[in-house]
């Protein structure tokens, strides 16, 4: 589309993107960061790859910015590379490194230009450290993990076949969406496949390359939400009223009991990310248990945040804890909502999975995770959660907050993966060495977990506000070593 055409023609965000922009809070910026190793990365090097491979993203050239007609994409006519590209040549070792990172996540980005930036430290212990952080506006992690599959080699010698995408035909679908909206919500949700079990390790998911393992964030994998079907009239006031019952459901759900991970926020907060774990390690536990790899990460979390709560006693077991959990819910939508490849955007929902942390055993938070999860995998939370938080960005904030307040009230973290690949990658002919990102959160929750599988590892990360966690290295060493209590309970 041409400059002309754009000024005539305002390229409205989707409103599942635009709903990023509404959450956010000077608490909370609602920012994805990622931070790749990068040995004998440069800042040319950088910069070339940049220039060829990121920037035809038309999307990654604008900015959004609020009209009359709600949230719009503005092409930013002094769009500069140098902007958003930063040398940081101070020599860092493993605690600095993290204290630096941290300070970058209490940063804003800048309004007046495109709402992202990479940081390249090229001095750091082992090896140069590439920090991205990008608003969640964007798109999520499985859109940036398509971006990056498309434009990060399995060799050095190759070279990217496939990237770019331009944004006014994303903008153009503002209609079909919808109107797709509104046909769905007619002729209501039909219930489809539902697998058991979880998705065999290494298997591929359309669009996004070959991963090592379901995410946590699919413990709903996208195979076992009711896919879009249009139905009979009997199956339409069936779903009809199951849609009523599930969101009665969500509603009524009880809110997460007082404790120090529901602290109002100071706004400061620190990350922190664990050493690499063997994938395999994960599979054993997994198999010898007949749970998820799923089950086993979130059970790490929840006996994490049974000791980040301050509750003991009977206090401890009347206790009510949730965690937020992203699903993707792509090949569960309607035809016309279903993004095209390549195309960055929002494209998940949440489920509010209780976390067991009045049990007193690792197996017994195993056990409960896995009965939790396979509730949730047959339920419908994912999709409606994406369909009211995208509704809710197009009402007026006095109504768009109580929305807000209703959900995450509800949960005291956010547990999210978004799984890498099985073989190491390559970035600009440099090979990535480890991968780990930290996960935004909205409303009043101040924790974040992250775990992400990579090369044939795992690694967990987290983000806490002060007042939540103050010490977010003892958090991730309880994660860990609730993995050694498993292996130990399962001899």
């Amino acid at each position: 589309m041409s400059d002309a055409a754009n000024d005539r023609e305002p390229l409205r965000l989707l409103p599942m993107d635009a709903a990023w922009l509404n959450l956010e809070s000077p608490q909370n910026p609602l920012t994805i960061t990622v931070l790749m190793r990068v040995p004998g990365l440069t800042q040319s090097g950088l910069r070339a790859f940049l220039q060829r491979y990121w920037l035809p993203w038309e999307r990654f050239r604008m900015r959004p910015v609020q009209r009359r007609c709600g949230w719009c994409w503005e092409r930013d006519r002094r769009f500069d590379l140098a902007n958003h590209l930063f040398h940081v040549p101070e020599p860092m070792g493993k605690a600095r490194l993290q204290e630096w990172v941290s300070a970058r996540l209490n940063q804003p980005l800048g309004r007046d230009r495109p709402r992202w930036g990479f940081w390249l430290v090229p001095n750091a212990e082992g090896g140069a450290a590439l920090l991205f952080r990008i608003h969640h506006c964007y798109g999520d992690g499985m859109s940036l993990l398509d971006v990056f599959d498309s434009i990060c080699t399995r060799s050095p010698e190759e070279y990217p076949q496939s990237y770019g995408n331009r944004e006014g035909s994303t903008a153009r679908r503002w209609p079909e969406v919808m109107q797709a909206c509104r046909e769905a919500f007619a002729a209501g949700l039909q219930g489809g496949r539902s697998q058991e079990g979880s998705v065999p390790p290494g298997q591929a998911r359309s669009g996004t390359g070959s991963k090592v393992d379901e995410p946590v964030g699919g413990v709903t994998p996208t195979d076992d939400i009711p896919e879009h079907q249009p139905g009979t009239l009997e199956q339409g006031l069936m779903t009809s009223l199951r849609a009523i019952n599930e969101m009665t459901g969500m509603v009524t759900e009880p809110e997460d009991t007082p404790s120090n991970l529901k602290r109002s926020l100071l706004g400061r907060r620190h990350c922190r990310w664990s050493g690499p774990v063997p994938l395999r390690s994960f599979l054993s536990l997994a198999r010898r248990s007949g749970c998820s790899i799923n089950d086993v990460l979130l059970s790490c979390v929840a006996a994490a945040m049974r000791d980040a709560m301050g509750v003991s006693g009977s206090a401890l077991n009347q206790s009510v804890v949730h965690a937020a959990v992203p699903v993707d819910i792509r090949r569960a939508l309607p035809e016309a909502l279903r993004p095209v490849r390549h195309m960055p955007g929002n494209f998940f929902g949440t489920i509010f999975v209780p976390m067991p942390v009045d049990g007193g055993f690792a197996l017994e938070r195993l056990w409960r995770i896995k009965h939790e999860t396979r509730r949730l995998k047959r339920s419908w939370q994912p999709l409606m959660a994406w369909g009211v938080s995208g509704l809710a960005s197009l009402l007026p904030a006095s109504l768009r907050q109580p929305i807000s307040d209703l959900f995450f009230r509800k949960a005291s973290a956010v547990v999210s993966n978004v799984p890498g690949t099985r073989e190491p990658r390559y970035l600009a002919g440099h090979q990535i060495t480890e991968q780990m990102f930290w996960v935004p959160q909205a409303g009043d929750i101040g924790l974040g977990v992250s775990i992400v599988s990579y090369a044939g590892n795992v690694q967990f990360g987290v983000v806490a506000d002060e007042a939540i966690v103050p010490d977010p290295d003892r958090f991730l060493t309880r994660c860990v070593r609730e993995l050694d209590e498993l292996g130990d309970a399962l001899l």
